[in-house]
């Protein structure tokens, strides 16, 4: 499968940037382990879907505003946003309340969409491949290749997963790093700015969005 994106001028996103605009943060320690039946096929699927439906926003023409309500859309349909909200939280998910938890991943689900939605927007003109995908314990990784232009070609990796009773994808990795856990470090310090306050956090993150 091959993704185009129309070239974006003067952007300033590089490959690390490209990586850091994705997603960030997850232990598959904390994953559900009662995964669905899932084979390399439905894994690929899923992640070809995912690239198209992206690719048709990116060069949608449409405004800055709808482009970020439809990429809302590509989180709830294919990333396990409830696992990735909950594993940003890290430690502090076990203290808070169930009114809070879904606060909380409701205001990161806008946030995490926003803030990749208009990465995107800025990502310039490539190619993505999908190049095979195989078994890693209760989940798939799906292989592929991003190639832009005027830089040497680079792998990313998505972890599917069957857990919550639908594939869903809960993590990129980009040339070795896992960037999920990037976003786990800034969740991370923004509880610390907050003194683990969930509250102000959830705020932030709603400002954010």
């Amino acid at each position: 499968m091959k993704m185009s994106l129309t070239p974006m001028p003067n952007s300033t996103l590089t490959r690390r940037g490209f990586g850091g605009a994705l997603v960030a943060g997850i232990s598959f320690a904390l994953l559900p382990q009662r995964a669905l039946a899932l084979d390399d096929a439905s894994a690929r699927a899923l992640i070809d879907r995912a690239l198209t439906d992206v690719n048709e926003i990116i060069n949608s023409g449409r405004s800055e505003a709808q482009m970020l309500t439809d990429f809302e859309g590509i989180f709830t349909r294919y990333a396990d946003v409830t696992t990735i909200a909950r594993t940003t939280l890290g430690a502090a998910a076990r203290q808070a309340s169930a009114s809070q938890m879904s606060a909380y991943t409701r205001a990161f689900g806008l946030y995490l969409s926003h803030k990749y939605g208009r990465r995107f927007r800025e990502f310039i003109g490539a190619r993505i491949e999908i190049t095979g995908a195989r078994p890693l314990k209760s989940f798939y990784e799906v292989r592929s290749v991003a190639y832009l232009q005027g830089q040497a070609p680079f792998e990313l990796l998505w972890y599917v997963s069957g857990a919550t009773g639908k594939n869903l994808f809960f993590n990129i990795v980009i040339e070795g790093v896992d960037l999920l856990n990037a976003e786990r470090t800034e969740i991370g310090a923004m509880l610390d700015r907050r003194r683990g306050n969930i509250d102000a956090v959830i705020a932030d993150l709603r400002a954010l969005g």
